[in-house]
């Protein structure tokens, strides 16, 4: 009882710390934005998705190092469906409706769910190859450059100006730097509190991969999201969500990859896949209206709900 409470302790410590620096993070990514010339909707889904979405990349890596492959593919799953049913309904509950002024039609959607599929089919056959992960990691540096290059509106300065820009960036780069590496600590330390509460608790192995490790992960996406939308930065929220899910479908399933072929277990693509493309495809449909609703917020708490209950077959 003892050691359960210790680590409670250090899963409040670490939450905490992960939110405060979450919030720094946020402030200083959209300085970074405004600086390169980008819209709160570039800097979200470039970024603040890169940034928060480091814990998931370095846990997958450190799985394959320590020959637990298949818990790259049920953590990139259940934190997608995470930042998709937990998060935007987190950030709906802030700031409903969630508006968007950026016009996601152009490439952010279609790659969202172009990125799901691709995942979906690399998986289904329980195995992800050293040329599939060079395929995905291809397709993020396309998306990339190409989100990049249409989200930046160039300004004329003088040098003075250039000058200055690139004191205040360089600054501002250290600052998100540390936050990320404090955001990279309080993560970890809250994956491994909830792996050990887990543990004690008697919750198995593979049941963690696809709910507690992802749900861990995915803390840094919800902690951003819990500022942008508390500041009424709705945009910023909804690219993260968009740039998390394109992140970890193509870069945190790719880079693993290239080190080794990754295991997908039965249960993963039996129950994960077909609710990761359920959970993609309504989030399409409901952003197509450039808002989303508290009422949709609150339909994809229940769907989160129903699924993490079907995963411990409490439904």
């Amino acid at each position: 009882m003892l050691e359960l409470w210790i680590w409670l302790l250090v899963f409040a410590v670490s939450l905490t710390v992960l939110i405060k620096f979450s919030d720094i993070f946020t402030e200083t990514a959209g300085k970074i934005g405004v600086c390169l010339g980008f819209s709160p909707f570039i800097v979200g889904v470039t970024i603040v998705a890169i940034g928060t979405s480091l814990p998931e990349l370095v846990s997958s890596i450190f799985a394959v190092y320590q020959d637990a492959t298949e818990i790259v593919a049920s953590n990139v799953i259940g934190s997608n469906v995470a930042n998709i049913f937990l998060i935007i309904g987190v950030a709906t509950l802030l700031s409903s409706p969630l508006k968007i002024s950026y016009n996601l039609l152009d490439v952010d959607l279609p790659l969202f769910v172009g990125s799901a599929f691709l995942l979906y089919f690399t998986l289904s056959d329980g195995d992800f190859s050293f040329g599939e992960a060079i395929l995905c990691i291809l397709g993020y540096v396309v998306h990339l450059a190409y989100t990049i290059r249409c989200g930046q509106v160039e300004a004329p300065e003088t040098p003075g100006e250039a000058r200055s820009r690139s004191s205040y960036l360089l600054k501002q780069i250290t600052v998100l730097l540390i936050c990320t590496a404090c955001m990279f600590l309080g993560a970890n330390f809250t994956i491994e509190s909830i792996i050990k509460i887990a543990d004690i608790l008697g919750i198995g192995k593979e049941l963690i991969g696809i709910s507690a490790v992802a749900l861990g992960t995915s803390l840094p996406e919800l902690a951003v999201t819990f500022s942008a939308s508390r500041r009424g930065d709705a945009e910023v929220a909804i690219g993260n969500v968009l740039g998390s899910n394109i992140f970890n479908s193509l870069i945190v399933m790719g880079v693993p990859g290239l080190f080794e072929n990754l295991i997908v277990p039965d249960s993963i693509i039996e129950d994960g896949l077909p609710m990761l493309l359920a959970s993609t495809l309504l989030f399409f449909f409901v952003t197509q209206d450039k808002k989303v609703t508290k009422w949709e917020g609150w339909l994809f708490f229940v769907l989160y709900a129903w699924f993490i209950g079907h995963i411990f077959d409490l439904i």
